[in-house]
């Protein structure tokens, strides 16, 4: 796992220090903060639902995207018995900047460019320097279909950025989570886990 033992309000303040829209557009006032969406998909009343706190530069959130939720997806999800809720961690500034590309596609997108993301971890988290690495995200978002303009105004939106480390390290030590990925299944913290595993979980709670 990607351990990270304090996230503090001051490890939030360097990861912005050194992020794209902190270094880009002149910074504007805005008369509110804006709002973080909340990334989720399967049946609002399902009787289970699970948190994944992951980091896009994890690589055991990437295995857990490509190998377990799947499974998960197809016979919790899409059957209407689980819930599954996204929040990503922030342990890097190149995770920060995969969620703002992801976030760049709405709601109804995120998760499709998400699974981009993770897939080609191992390529576009590379890069030598910032710029390469935003480049190499931004290829991601033209395959999935976003225009340059759009990715340009997303990646550089510093009060969006703000609003993100702050809505995540809020929600990170109200649950205590200090490592990726960790799952919250109705309100019980877990580890990550074999599809097997979460499916005995899924079952167990779904039998009360």
């Amino acid at each position: 796992m990607t351990h990270n033992p304090i996230f503090t309000r001051r490890s939030a303040i360097a990861l912005l220090g050194g992020s794209v829209a902190a270094t880009a557009l002149p910074a504007f006032a805005q008369d509110a903060v804006p709002t973080v969406e909340v990334m989720a998909f399967g049946a609002e009343d399902a009787p289970v639902t699970m948190v994944e706190y992951a980091s896009f530069t994890c690589p055991h959130c990437k295995n857990f995207h490509k190998d377990v939720l799947p499974d998960i997806r197809k016979n919790y999800i899409d059957t209407g018995k689980v819930r599954m809720i996204y929040r990503a961690v922030y342990f890097d500034r190149s995770g920060l900047w995969a969620d703002m590309l992801a976030r760049c596609g709405g709601v109804d997108r995120y998760f499709g460019i998400a699974g981009m993301i993770y897939e080609k971890q191992q390529e576009w988290a590379v890069g030598e320097t910032a710029s390469q690495i935003v480049d190499n995200l931004y290829g991601i978002g033209k395959l999935a279909g976003l225009n340059q303009e759009d990715m340009t105004a997303c990646m550089q939106n510093n009060e969006m950025a703000q609003a993100l480390v702050e809505d995540s390290r809020e929600k990170m030590l109200a649950d205590e989570i200090n490592a990726t990925p960790t799952f919250v299944i109705n309100d019980q913290t877990m580890s990550n886990m074999s599809y097997l595993q979460f499916a005995a979980e899924f079952d167990r709670i779904l039998a009360e």
